[in-house]
């Protein structure tokens, strides 16, 4: 009997010592497959902040591989040399600003809105919204939209055309019909109107998926480009982007003006040094802006993803 016993109990001892080997090799195994993947995506991140640090000469060279060679400032120099970088600076965050204020004003209304099962026409208005998905009027149609608006060279023609996305609004709807419907029958008992239900109640309960959903805006307004080519022609309104297109363009290397070799690997030089430069500039801020925001990110996305 006790002979019995004891080979239970080196089987169990034994499987238990292979399971915890098993697991060892697992994990160990799982964790060097998330380290490589973690190197892949965070070494064009390092390269490019370590080529915007170096000379132009090593940039063009291809000597820049993790760490910066021959520290230089010259791509940081050049880019904020021009005198409307500070204004570019200014325009884009007061479109961002602005825009990502009435964006998640304007997101949060329809969405509430579309959540209310008893809202009349609730099907046909969610068709109207989804059919703009699927189909647009076009860019001269849209061009002649703003002419007759009165909104060409305004800060509105940046603005106001994209005021609302029905996929982000699509999201905020799903995480709103998440709400249990019992605090809104609590709410009407208690004599509470919509209006008070949606600011002290439908709100609060919606930070995180606000906080998504600034994030998304604030990235769409800060990296706009095109609209603003369209739209605007005085220089005083240009965005970031565009001052940054110019200054790239500026330093490239026009063909009809190339003297020497060297001056061509000098400008050539210069013009690959700015890329690197030119995205971290236009990167930073909104890179400093997600930490704020990161605790909400799968809470928001999880929750707004869910049938409700």
């Amino acid at each position: 009997m006790s002979t019995a016993i004891n080979n239970i109990y080196k089987n169990r001892k034994s499987n238990k010592i292979k399971m915890e080997t098993n697991d060892l090799v697992y994990y160990t195994l799982v964790n060097l497959f998330l380290a490589i993947i973690t190197l892949i995506v965070f070494y064009p991140l390092i390269f490019i902040v370590s080529a915007s640090f170096s000379s132009p000469t090593a940039v063009s060279a291809g000597k820049v591989l993790l760490w910066p060679v021959d520290f230089s400032l010259e791509g940081y120099k050049a880019v904020f040399k021009s005198r409307h970088i500070v204004s570019g600076y200014m325009n884009t965050f007061i479109y961002t600003g602005i825009g990502t204020a009435i964006n998640i004003a304007m997101t949060m209304i329809a969405a509430y809105s579309l959540s209310r099962k008893g809202m009349p026409f609730r099907g046909i208005i969610t068709f109207l919204f989804s059919f703009t998905m699927l189909f647009g009027g076009g860019m001269i149609p849209n061009y002649i939209l703003m002419l007759k608006l009165g909104m060409i060279n305004t800060r509105w023609a940046i603005i106001v055309p994209g005021a609302i996305s029905v996929y982000n609004m699509i999201i905020a709807r799903t995480f709103i019909q998440s709400i249990p419907n019992e605090l809104l029958e609590a709410a009407q008992i208690d004599g509470c109107s919509d209006l008070y239900y949606f600011f002290k109640i439908v709100l609060p309960l919606s930070k995180a998926v606000i906080a998504i959903l600034t994030l998304y805006y604030a990235v769409a307004h800060w990296n706009s480009y095109f609209d603003a080519f369209l739209y605007l022609t005085d220089r005083k309104l240009y965005p970031l982007q565009i001052i940054l297109r110019e200054i790239l363009v500026a330093n490239s290397i026009p063909i009809d003006e190339i003297v020497d070799a060297e001056t061509m690997n000098a400008k050539q030089g210069l013009a690959d040094l700015l890329k690197y430069s030119l995205i971290i500039v236009s990167s930073v801020p909104v890179l400093i802006l997600y930490p704020f925001i990161q605790k909400y990110f799968i809470k928001g996305m999880m929750i707004g993803s869910l049938k409700g």
